[in-house]
């Protein structure tokens, strides 16, 4: 069963594609990152998705409703909170959620809530005295107080310090353990490889790959290599006397041969070895998601700043 189906979404803001017919599905109880450089097209995805931005075609459900038409009812069964989440500074998480409890008319116990996002110790401190992962939290508390299916989660640890980001970390897992489907938007590429079950990555409106990080990485990445300190005459003894092709970048005076069984990095360090020639330290290495992130996407375009410039021309 799919929490969100999307069908060949395409949005546009003047002459620029800020979505360019992208299609993909969320499993319940999935969480799914979306990544990409500013200008991809994220924000105007998942603001489609929450019912805050109308799309210009293409077929989009949220736990099966249209979340244009049927935002009202839709907003009832979502949580969000937004990147940088903040709130009036002299109240207290739990009066939050009591508040918030009022705005969606439903009663729920506060102490739990914040008990959930590791917030209850908190509880009755003012919001303008929280750290920065306490007030992430209280926004997490927040996105609960209506027992959402589905959150919507935009760079919930940006600014954060590691110990606090791993905080929110283990708050979504538990999130996840009850069943709730995430989006997750992040710039951390290691927090959507910790907590996504699968990612898409963006850039210029198009999803350019989309799976599970493994799977990603496996497909656009260089594979498992071997880089050896050495010169360009051991690079070319090595490649001479055996079936290796490696290469060798003279700024960094690093040979780089690439691994395609285990005998290959013995049959490597033996031509180092017999060739005579000096050679340093070596190591293995694999492509992170950082670096097929890299190689995927290109400059930003800046999709938010062109949208903002042709809402102010049409209040014109």
């Amino acid at each position: 069963m799919f929490s969100i189906e999307v069908t060949n979404l395409k949005k546009s803001y003047g002459s620029l594609k800020a979505v360019d017919g992208i299609s993909f599905n969320v499993k319940q109880g999935e969480v799914f990152g979306l990544l990409g450089p500013n200008g991809a097209g994220k924000t105007t995805t998942i603001e489609i998705m929450e019912g805050l931005r109308e799309r210009d075609s293409g077929d989009v459900k949220i736990l099966g409703l249209d979340p244009w038409k049927n935002g009202y009812e839709l907003h009832k069964k979502i949580g969000v909170i937004p990147q940088d989440f903040t709130f009036f500074e002299k109240t207290t998480p739990k009066e939050a959620i009591k508040y918030y409890a009022s705005l969606f008319n439903v009663k729920v116990n506060a102490d739990a809530i914040l008990k959930e996002v590791l917030l209850d110790e908190m509880s009755n401190h003012v919001f303008e005295n929280l750290s920065g992962g306490q007030k992430q939290k209280t926004g997490l508390a927040l996105s609960l107080v209506n027992s959402p299916e589905l959150l919507f989660l935009d760079e919930p640890t940006t600014g954060l310090d590691p110990n606090a980001r791993r905080a929110i970390w283990e708050v979504i897992r538990q999130l996840k353990a009850k069943g709730k489907t995430i989006i997750l938007t992040t710039h951390y590429l290691d927090e959507a490889q910790q907590l996504s079950d699968r990612v898409a990555i963006m850039d210029h409106g198009h999803i350019v790959a989309m799976g599970t990080t493994e799977e990603i990485i496996q497909q656009n990445g260089s594979g498992e290599r071997l880089e050896m300190q050495g010169n360009k005459q051991l690079a070319d003894y090595i490649n001479a006397n055996t079936e290796l092709q490696g290469t060798y970048d003279e700024t960094k005076g690093i040979i780089t041969i690439p691994l395609k069984q285990q005998v290959d990095m013995l049959a490597a360090l033996a031509a180092a070895e017999q060739s005579g020639i000096k050679w340093g330290e070596i190591r293995t290495r694999h492509d992170s998601l950082d670096d097929v992130f890299i190689k995927l996407v290109s400059e930003p375009l800046g999709e938010q700043e062109e949208a903002q410039k042709i809402n102010k021309k049409g209040r014109r």
